[in-house]
């Protein structure tokens, strides 16, 4: 059995274009996995290695690797940056133990960035921060540093300082040990000497190591109280454990700087991985939860090989040998041939192959304990975020959240020859993907997917023609509009059909009203004295709910509406829960429409980079498309400006920026709330919606 506190489980995140995947390389040179490396840029990264990932030089699915640096065994997941694959950053991160953010130097904390601190935060991950990218233009160590404290409100703990800047990036001081690292202009990352503190960093480099001691020091009293009053320092050992246990404990992250694509600085973010982020026994156990209701239960997955199998799987991924399960082991041992039990389908499953990940590449397996991260071939049923465990011990871990798609578009197979094919691929990325979903219109027959975005959406079409070979018409993309109402009302309906024979009987008076933003639908019973007995109350919440998918204006799903039952009748023979039910869905369509309904669009929290002799155009750009502007930032690039914006005015955005700009404007964006549509444009996508389902 390996020892587990010599094992790391670590993530790589970051905005895109941070220069994750080449510090991945660049680890992965170090460690001696790959002898040579490959650069995104030539499309020849280890872990970019997907045809659409090598073309378009991004990260599209987070790749699994592993290696070894000073005897610690490192289980490396990169994951991308572009906000339309943010789940595989969401689902990356509930499987590791901890991280590191990679912060491009000259763009600093980034929206992508935020969002990605913002999810590691939720899972409490503990972090490493790595400023890559200083030997690009524009680079500024200290203003990125300043920009983790104030935009994401973290604690950086400054570890290396930069010597030099841009072009003259020579090496990093090391702030601990006082010494700077230098390396040659050769472009190898072995090839570097350690040599006393050039003397005009010396006097900073005193500085910092003040600050880094009394804050690493805050971690135990004792030696605070030493160090300050008596000026006795602590031994190395000392120190580093109090910078691990702050780490461990979230109150501050360790920060590095480099360039990881010139190859310098990447041997001391190794050296920290292995000093201060937790092994898997040291990070708090995974809670197991009551598969019904999906409250924990006060017991945990403890991290140990002695304890009755636990283990999650996290991503589903298929390849030419078939289903990739991918799945994080926190308690106990799996063996090849053990029958093991998927506690969200209640059935059981044999191993047969497990295989340890590089990239695409991989080592066959026969046994895996707590803490590894591996994949086993040809599962059946397993699904993203089924628990995986012993069949005696049966347990359900905490289940995986994935955002709502906010667009869609609508395929059609080109010949029947792809029809079949197109159902059999398109299940297949589903699984994969849970934030991807397809749907079929009822009216039109086109298949509809679903997605977090253009560039989302895009991608699987390429996959479907490339990777499946499905020949497909693509039609305009579509929003996902809602509908809400926007006054009370009460009402009273009555169902009754008694002609002969046993008939329905149902009469209900209700109030229906405006909720509160995001509550979705409510429902409640005021009713006494058993004039609607009680049993028939689900019926009527049921034939309500059912009806929420499709509002009265366009036949869009209803949010955020509270219906309250209050009185109503019953006839002892005729009624029933079919009665109520039916009276319920009559009750929606009558008063519904009275009820002042109102379209909901999504508005987009868009983040837009241009450089400063654009901004005008871009922010008139921005009002035009209904865009809210909410702030702007200089930096020292460009300025960074931030706002709300309607979905529907986003779409194409990102041809008429780079027009604008000369090429030099960046954006992002992501969902963020629902919004009453002004009433012109309402009109036109009600009218639009009805014409398509006349059709």
């Amino acid at each position: 059995m390996t020892d587990l506190s010599k094992y790391r489980n670590i993530g790589i995140f970051a905005h895109v274009d941070a220069g994750k995947t080449t510090s991945t390389e660049r680890i992965l040179k170090l460690t001696g996995k790959i002898h040579k490396t490959g650069e995104v840029h030539d499309g020849a990264a280890t872990t970019d290695f997907m045809e659409q990932e090598a073309e378009r030089g991004i990260t599209i699915q987070s790749a699994a690797t592993t290696c070894f640096w000073n005897d610690h065994r490192l289980n490396i997941i990169d994951t991308p940056g572009h906000v339309d694959f943010t789940v595989e950053v969401y689902r990356s991160l509930k499987v590791l133990d901890g991280g590191v953010g990679v912060f491009c130097g000259s763009g600093g904390v980034e929206p992508q960035s935020e969002t990605n601190w913002r999810y590691a935060n939720e899972s409490e991950v503990a972090r490493l921060i790595f400023v890559n990218k200083l030997d690009r233009m524009g680079a500024d160590f200290y203003r990125v540093v300043g920009q983790v404290k104030n935009v994401l409100g973290a604690r950086p703990l400054v570890m290396t300082l930069p010597i030099g800047i841009e072009d003259d990036f020579k090496g990093v001081v090391d702030v601990l040990s006082q010494k700077a690292y230098i390396w040659d202009d050769s472009g190898l990352p072995e090839n570097y000497e350690v040599v006393e503190i050039p003397a005009e960093l010396q006097e900073k480099a005193a500085e910092y190591r003040e600050e880094l001691m009394e804050t690493a020091l805050e971690m135990d009293e004792d030696l605070l109280m030493e160090y300050l009053e008596e000026g006795t320092e602590p031994s190395m050992e000392q120190i580093k454990a109090c910078i691990r246990k702050g780490t461990r404990d979230l109150v501050f992250f360790p920060t590095y700087c480099g360039s990881a694509f010139k190859n310098k600085g990447i041997q001391l973010v190794l050296d920290a991985v292995v000093d201060y982020l937790p092994a898997p026994t040291e990070v708090d156990a995974q809670p197991l939860t009551d598969p019904e209701t999906g409250e924990p239960t006060g017991e945990v997955a403890t991290v140990s090989a002695d304890e009755p199998l636990r283990a999650l799987a996290f991503k589903i991924m298929d390849d030419r040998f078939g289903a990739l399960t991918f799945i994080r082991i926190y308690s106990g041992v799996l063996e090849k041939g053990m029958t093991i039990l998927n506690s969200a389908t209640g059935k059981t499953e044999r191993i047969g192959r497990m295989v340890e990940m590089h990239a695409d590449e991989r080592t066959e397996l026969t046994r895996a304990q707590a803490g590894d991260i591996i994949a086993v071939v040809g599962m059946k049923n397993v699904q993203t975020g089924h628990t995986l465990c012993d069949p005696k011990h049966e347990c359900t871990l905490e289940p995986m959240i994935f955002p709502e798609p906010v667009i869609s578009i609508a395929v059609e197979p080109k010949d029947k020859g792809s029809v079949e094919k197109m159902g059999i691929a398109i299940g297949k990325m589903v699984a994969e993907d849970p934030s991807f979903q397809v749907e079929t219109d009822e009216e039109s027959g086109q298949t509809i997917l679903k997605g977090m975005g253009e560039l989302h959406l895009d991608i699987k079409v390429d996959i479907l023609k490339r990777t499946y070979g499905v020949e497909l018409e693509v039609g305009q993309p579509q929003v996902a509009y809602r509908e809400t109402i926007t006054s009370a009302i009460e009402d009273s309906y009555t169902h009754k059909k008694q002609s002969g024979g046993s008939g329905q009987f149902g009469k209900i008076d209700y109030r229906i009203k405006p909720g509160e933003q995001g509550s979705g639908f409510t429902f409640a019973s005021t009713v006494v004295g058993g004039n609607v007995p009680k049993e028939f109350w689900p019926a009527i919440e049921k034939g309500f709910r059912d009806m929420m998918d499709t509002g009265p204006l366009a036949g869009f799903p209803v949010l955020d509406v509270e219906v309250e039952l209050f009185d109503g009748g019953f006839h002892a023979v005729d009624s029933s829960a079919v009665a109520f039910e039916i009276a319920a869905k009559g009750a929606f369509r009558q008063s519904m429409p009275k009820s002042g309904p109102q379209l909901l669009e999504p508005i987009m929290k868009v983040d837009v980079f241009t450089p400063e002799d654009h901004v005008g155009d871009v922010i008139g750009d921005l009002n035009r498309r209904r865009g809210m502007i909410k702030d702007q930032e200089a930096g020292a690039t460009g300025v960074r400006i931030k706002a709300d914006v309607p979905l529907s005015e986003m779409f194409g955005y990102i041809g008429h920026l780079r027009t604008m700009t000369s090429g030099r404007g960046q954006f992002s964006m992501e969902f963020s709330h629902y919004a009453p549509c002004p009433a012109n444009v309402a009109e036109e996508v009600i009218a639009e919606t009805k014409a398509k389902n006349a059709k």
